[in-house]
């Protein structure tokens, strides 16, 4: 082998001319492609798009990108189709996968087909920025290697340069597995130099437990194709530390290295050693550790999913079936919790939810099992239980430890949970059958009032199942129509003695349990999305009685509909009330579109902007039992409302012998007045509470006091007894 001495290359290699950066889009969404380009704009960078994966070959065969931000849902071939068609055509460009896809397969093929990373869509943007400036400084320094390759290539002396500032660790062993080169990179890897390792055995480096795993690989004397190839082995640093490593003994090389020596004749070969390449894939396992962790586990609290949760509830019933055991299984619901979120953001909501996890922790055994199910429910699971009371014993531990307030925004927060609590083999003998009947228990506790635990009985089943029959019962209600009706409560100005208007409540006349009032179905309308269909059978009924009472003269009435926030997530709402309005020739003003106080909060700059549609129109807009949440009075002021109605949880309240009764309203009055609002005062029942209203300046009343809610006829007949005759006109809006 010729060596060429005291040669000095590196004079020899010009600087590397910074240039323009070529990135390439790959993304069907041109929404999403425009919010790449403005994320990954920078000097010297060249962007362009594309939308499908044919458009994405097509450029990528010019060969001049440096890096491809790439989606594997693509229209007509995916993207690990064009990840695999570069790898065929052997395109260099650099890949990113920047996927919506949260399958941890597709994470994982991508890796495996040569991305240099894999970001979720959802994810922070900082880290594809991040992810694309280190794909470009790597190509930066790709195509300086490259260009010194050109210049250098006749060279033992760059051989030799490229040997030591390889990233991998390349070495060669003698006959008997003792090191006779190793480069320099061994030191930045594992912190021994070259000169402490020759003439020491590879056994100093490779972990003990691997040791008769890499035993064929270090002293491999095959060559060709039948080489050891990828064997991942894990290597010990100076101070015994584990770093994982791909482990790649090129035999190939041996006999230009001359590790193959010819005795007597060419085909009397002596074998010499083995040379082979180590290559750090350290980051590689880490991201499929956190890939395959994310897979089984709760971002947020760091606690089991569900997949996991159901995976370990298995195992664990298969060992209680073998031992005689019990386990229990506990469906944890935070009480509350939505109320959090709306009033303090998703923000405060997250803080609360890892809180709670760390507290609900701490209150179990160490072989207990706390999973996240999804929002603010958590499931537990319990194995070896002794005896059923067990599981109430660890409940109760919980509840206490919940007494003390968590911190959310800087204030003392006081929440509960309710518990339901099923268990192996006394409610089931599945993981399907015991979270089932542990959730139904849990919402057995919440309808007692929350802030508790009940173990499952079949008796809740039968009242679960009722609860689904119901449904079924509403959704034939509203194909045949027939079963609903409305009640009328009339609204009354007390200080001109005149009835001013009516709020609309519905009934349902169920076939076998009788008259339902809205408390008993409207819930689970509104859980199920059937509130939209009732809300719209509301509004023609109520419109067509209205038209019905002007054309008796009662023109003065202003008809009250309940809204519900589904109702608000149709952007056409405003347009279909005023159509249906317009369609009963009813001025606009007569109708009060009624809107709980939550939906100031949700979605806030949507909903002022629906209900600046709403009196566009000319419609009117009352806020519903206003003062029972925690809306902000600057919300209040960006609503264009034109009433407010006091909760009758207040005016219950009101007692003549206690003065402080009535601050709450007095101040709802004050601000009402600030804001120039109607007020009105619902839940009147005794005279004692009018007198108090009308103190303080709160003529405008509903409640049994008057009347209670009425069907039309008997609304009608109220109006003509004369007690409180109809207003004689709409009031201006």
């Amino acid at each position: 082998m010729k060596v060429i001495a005291n040669v000095d290359f590196s004079p020899q290699i010009p600087d590397i001319p910074q240039t323009s950066s070529s990135i390439l889009i790959v993304d069907d969404e041109e929404r999403i492609r425009a919010v790449y380009r403005q994320l990954l704009t920078a000097e010297g960078r060249r962007i362009e798009e594309c939308g499908t994966g044919c458009e994405a070959q097509r450029r990528l065969d010019r060969r001049d990108v440096d890096v491809l931000i790439l989606d594997l849902n693509l229209p007509d071939i995916n993207g690990l189709e064009v990840m695999q068609w570069m790898v065929d055509e052997h395109v260099p460009t650099a890949v990113v996968v920047f996927s919506g896809d949260e399958s941890i397969d597709s994470a994982i093929r991508a890796l495996r087909h040569g991305a240099f990373e894999f970001i979720r869509k959802h994810g922070d943007p900082e880290e594809l920025i991040d992810t694309v400036a280190r794909v470009l400084r790597r190509r930066q320094i790709e195509r300086e290697h490259a260009l010194m390759t050109v210049r250098l290539e006749h060279s033992e002396r760059l051989h030799r340069f490229l040997v030591e500032r390889s990233p991998d660790i390349i070495y060669t062993l003698d006959r008997n597995g003792s090191f006779i080169f190793i480069n320099g990179r061994v030191e930045a890897l594992l912190g021994y130099t070259p000169a402490e390792l020759l003439g020491k055995h590879y056994s100093v480096v490779v972990h003990p437990d691997d040791l008769e795993h890499a035993r064929f690989a270090f002293n491999e004397r095959r060559i060709g194709d039948r080489a050891s190839t990828n064997v991942e082995v894990r290597l010990q640093t100076k101070t015994q530390g584990v770093r994982h490593f791909e482990n790649r003994t090129i035999v190939t090389i041996l006999s230009a290295q001359g590790l193959y020596a010819a005795e007597e004749g060419p085909d009397d070969l002596y074998f010499m050693g083995t040379s082979g390449v180590a290559r750090d894939i350290t980051d590689r396992k880490k991201a499929e550790e956190t890939i395959a962790f994310q897979a089984f586990h709760d971002l947020l609290t760091g606690l089991p999913n569900r997949i996991l949760f159901k995976d370990r509830l298995g195992v664990a019933l298969t060992q209680a079936k073998r031992k005689g055991k019990r386990v229990g299984v506990m469906f944890i619901d935070i009480d509350r919790f939505k109320l959090v979120n709306d009033t303090y953001g998703h923000h405060e909501g997250d803080e609360l939810l890892k809180c709670f996890a760390q507290r609900a922790r701490s209150c179990l055994r160490s072989g207990d099992t706390l999973a996240r199910q999804g929002g603010d429910e958590f499931t537990v699971l319990l194995p070896d239980l002794g005896a059923g009371e067990d599981a109430g014993v660890i409940a109760a531990k919980m509840l206490a430890e919940l007494k003390r307030p968590f911190k959310i925004a800087g204030l003392d927060f006081f929440t509960t949970v309710s518990i339901g609590i099923s268990l192996y083999p006394d409610n089931g003998k599945t993981p399907e059958v015991l979270l089932r009947n542990a959730d139904i228990a849990m919402y057995q506790i919440k309808s007692q009032g929350k802030n508790g635990y009940l173990q499952y009985t079949p008796e809740m089943h039968s009242g679960h199942s009722m609860r689904i029959t119901l449904e079924s019962d509403l959704r034939n209600a509203l194909k045949v129509g027939n079963q609903f009706e409305l009640y009328y409560q009339p609204q009354i100005d007390f200080g001109q003695r005149r009835t001013i208007g009516m709020e609309a409540l519905i009934r349902w006349h169920h076939p076998v349990h009788g008259l339902m009032t809205p408390d008993t179905f409207i819930p689970l309308a509104e859980e199920t999305g059937l509130i939209v269909d009732l809300g719209e059978w509301v509004v023609d009924q109520a419109l067509s009685q209205l038209a019905s009472w002007r054309r008796k003269g009662f023109t003065g009435l202003q008809l009250a509909i309940n809204l519900s926030p589904k109702e608000f997530e149709r952007e056409d709402l405003p347009e279909r009330l005023f159509q249906r309005v317009r369609a009963f020739a009813i001025p606009t003003a007569a109708v009060d579109i009624e809107i709980t106080e939550n939906l100031l909060m949700k979605d806030a700059e949507k909903n002022i902007s629906m209900v600046k549609q709403l009196r566009n129109y000319g419609l009117r807009v009352s806020i519903d039992d206003f003062g029972t949440r925690y809306s902000s009075l600057n919300y209040l002021r960006r609503f264009p409302i034109n009433s407010i109605k006091v909760d009758q949880s207040f005016v219950r309240d009101l007692n003549p012998l206690n003065h402080s009764s009535t601050s709450i309203i007095h101040a709802i009055s004050c601000i009402a007045r600030s804001f120039g609002l109607r007020i009105l005062a619902e839940g009147v029942e005794t005279e004692a509470q009018r007198q108090l209203l009308s103190e303080l300046a709160c003529n405008d009343m509903q409640g049994f006091l008057f009347s209670r809610p009425l069907p039309a006829a008997e609304f009608e007949h109220f109006l003509n007894a004369g007690g409180f005759p109809c207003c004689s006109q709409v009031p201006a809006c």
